[in-house]
């Protein structure tokens, strides 16, 4: 019993520690707190809201806005039940700023204050903030159509126009309709068309607060650059070379570019030291959306004594996220945006042209702290001739998984949902008739119990969540999800110009002479083969990305345990991989070509031409008659990207209600 005591006294002393390192931590941000400009607008905000079910706040990055206002709220509204959700389009953002607000209200993660993204959830029944991307709160919104457990949901960064932060606004409209006065809606951005929104929510008032801010250099090139990514190395080392003390961030279109430029700067940058005033050296660190969350969050650590930060990021880092200690952008210009075509029923990855409102913002990065300098990599004319702001995303997407999620919440009439801006209602035809033929759907539209509620419950894309399901039937469920998780993870192999040679040799031993999606099966075998210690050289050796196979042995873990949750069988079919070929015909059979005699491929349902994509495995090899594919990528040709080989006589079988026995093009 006395040992029993003991403990118990200890266990309460430990806990007490952590109270007192909670408030000290708390007491000593509160200076800080005081200093954000959203902190003297206090009062006027929560006037607003107490009068206003409806709010439009415009404010300026670094303001404040994303951490103060949840908090201001849950003071004013302490005595009321419910919580407060706050949804950001990116998950390490969601993450990140619970953090903060957890510090500064002096709680532990996960308490009072936490948040949930996909594959993680950092909260519980007693969380009264919670910060979570737009597409989490849409799923609880499946489980729950008015949110009643939320007394106040603010949409922060809408002006990004993410296509789940449009949907997202559209069924927040109808839940002000059906809930009571006890239900605040906010919406919040650093730049934003705010009468539209006003008009569009039937918001009585808009508040603008004005942020922190100091003056930004703007530097353009006298010339067009032939390669940006060869200007951006040039202008990081002119930077480091020149200027004083002080972090860059540089813009880049995809994790790819990111990464080859992350190995550029490690080889080289070390041979080119910092000007007479100061000793730095060069410290890079990466950010894109598929990194694995811990990954993201180095971003945020300051970097090593005598050393400068270069952060290389997507438009990830534009407005979502606030990195200290930037003072120097350098902006690329581009930016890599999905397009769809409905009529052809493609999808396709292109790198576009930054608009000028995203020039902007990438710019102002270098000023939230201190006076700071940007430097565009392209002419001020250039510049003149960009487009004024971004298209919306759901007027350029794939819209298979938003109708998914609107027939999962009971919404029929898709096609007069109210959108700010409607997508074309070719793209809302296509989504359903894809939905349609992978069984989603029945012929009145509504949602099936055997797959359309099964693939609503699946955190992946329509098209793969058939996959997967076909599989449990196809006895191979285990490499299915091995091969979806690294189609997910992307950019598994990398290519670095000086060693070409070698990363292609490397690649040969996993190579798959049925394509793309089994090579990427052998590799995933082959990691969980390498004992952990040895995991990073087997890596370097391989050409692999060790980032991108953290994430697909993450996403696994978690897409396994939401499988087995729905109650499917999952088996493994060993090394006749047939099966796993027939579970993707079965769930990518829209992207499938057969190849013609010019030695092009066409695809089957569209009659659009393709090539084999450059990376592909299948490329200088005999072509197979007939393949699928994951995506269509658009630069000098339509790429088939992430190929595999299939038989023809597969399809009528698989999917009889799109490929008929007698089909010409079946038949070649």
């Amino acid at each position: 019993m006395k040992a029993t005591h003991a403990f118990n006294e200890s266990s309460d002393d430990g806990i007490q520690k952590k109270k007192r390192r909670l408030n000290e931590r708390r007491d000593s941000l509160l200076p800080q707190r005081q200093e954000l400009p959203i902190w003297a607008a206090q009062n006027a905000i929560i006037k607003l809201v107490a009068d206003h079910r409806v709010l439009v706040i415009v404010g300026e990055t670094g303001c404040g806005k994303t951490t103060q206002i949840p908090q201001f709220l849950q003071n004013m509204f302490e005595k009321t039940k419910g919580a407060i959700a706050c949804t950001q389009p990116r998950r390490v953002a969601a993450m990140s700023v619970a953090r903060r607000v957890a510090e500064e209200m002096g709680t532990e993660l996960g308490h009072k204050v936490g948040y949930s993204v996909r594959f993680d959830d950092m909260s519980s029944p007693s969380t009264l903030i919670k910060y979570l991307t737009d597409g989490m709160l849409l799923r609880e919104a499946l489980m729950d159509p008015l949110l009643k457990k939320y007394k106040v949901v603010i949409v922060d960064e809408a002006h990004e126009r993410t296509v789940q932060t449009d949907v997202l606004l559209g069924l927040l409209k109808q839940v002000l309709d059906k809930r009571d006065c006890d239900f605040r809606l906010i919406v919040m951005s650093a730049t934003l068309d705010a009468a539209k929104f006003v008009t569009y929510l039937g918001a009585s008032t808009a508040a603008y607060v004005q942020g922190r801010s100091y003056p930004i250099s703007l530097f353009y090139t006298a010339t067009p650059e032939e390669s940006y990514m060869d200007a951006a190395f040039c202008a990081i080392i002119q930077v480091h070379h020149d200027e004083p003390a002080g972090d860059i961030l540089v813009f880049l279109s995809g994790s790819d570019e990111i990464e080859s430029l992350d190995r550029l700067l490690r080889d080289r940058a070390p041979a080119h030291k910092a000007g007479s005033n100061n000793a730095l050296q060069l410290y890079a660190v990466t950010i894109y959306a598929s990194m694995p969350p811990e990954q993201q969050m180095k971003v945020f650590e300051p970097a090593p004594e005598d050393h400068r930060k270069v952060i290389l990021a997507t438009n990830i880092a534009e407005t979502s996220i606030t990195i200290q200690g930037v003072r120097y952008v350098i902006d690329t210009g581009v930016v890599k945006s999905r397009g769809h075509n409905a009529k052809l029923g493609l999808d396709s990855l292109q790198v576009v042209p930054v608009s000028q409102a995203q020039a902007r913002q990438r710019s102002g990065r270098a000023g939230r702290e201190a006076a700071g300098k940007a430097y565009r990599l392209y002419t001020e004319r250039t510049f003149d001739d960009l487009e004024p702001t971004t298209v919306p995303e759901i007027q350029r997407s794939n819209l298979g998984s938003v109708m998914l999620q609107l027939k999962a919440m009971g919404i029929q009439d898709v096609l007069n949902f109210d959108f700010m801006d409607p997508p074309p209602r070719a793209s809302v035809i296509r989504s359903l008739e894809l939905l349609l033929g992978l069984g989603a759907l029945d012929k009145e539209g509504k949602l099936t119990d055997e797959v359309g509620l099964l693939l609503s419950q699946l955190p992946v894309e329509p098209m793969f969540g058939k996959v997967l399901l076909a599989s449990s039937l196809m006895g191979c469920c285990l490499e299915a999800l091995q091969v979806v998780s690294m189609v997910s993870a992307e950019n598994i192999f990398f290519f670095p110009r000086e060693k070409q040679e070698q990363a292609n040799a490397a690649r040969v031993k996993f190579i798959s002479r049925e394509g793309d999606h089994l090579t990427l099966l052998n590799v995933f075998r082959a990691y969980l083969e390498v004992p952990r210690k040895d995991k990073s050289r087997w890596c370097s050796e391989n050409f692999i990305n060790a980032r991108s196979m953290s994430k697909a042995v993450d996403i696994h873990e978690q897409l396994k345990a939401r499988f087995t949750s729905l109650g499917l069988a999952c088996t493994s079919c060993g090394n006749n991989l047939d099966p796993v070929r027939k579970a993707l015909t079965a769930g990518l059979f829209y992207h499938a070509a057969s190849l013609q005699t010019d030695g092009v491929y066409k695809v089957i349902t569209s009659g659009q031409q393709v090539w084999l994509h450059p990376s592909s495995t299948l490329r200088g090899r005999a072509k197979p008659s007939c393949i699928v594919f994951s995506e269509l990528v658009q630069t000098t040709k339509q790429y088939a990207r992430e190929v595999t080989a299939i038989e023809k006589s597969w399809l009528p079988d698989l999917v009889p209600g799109i490929f008929s026995a007698t089909s010409k093009i079946t038949k070649g």
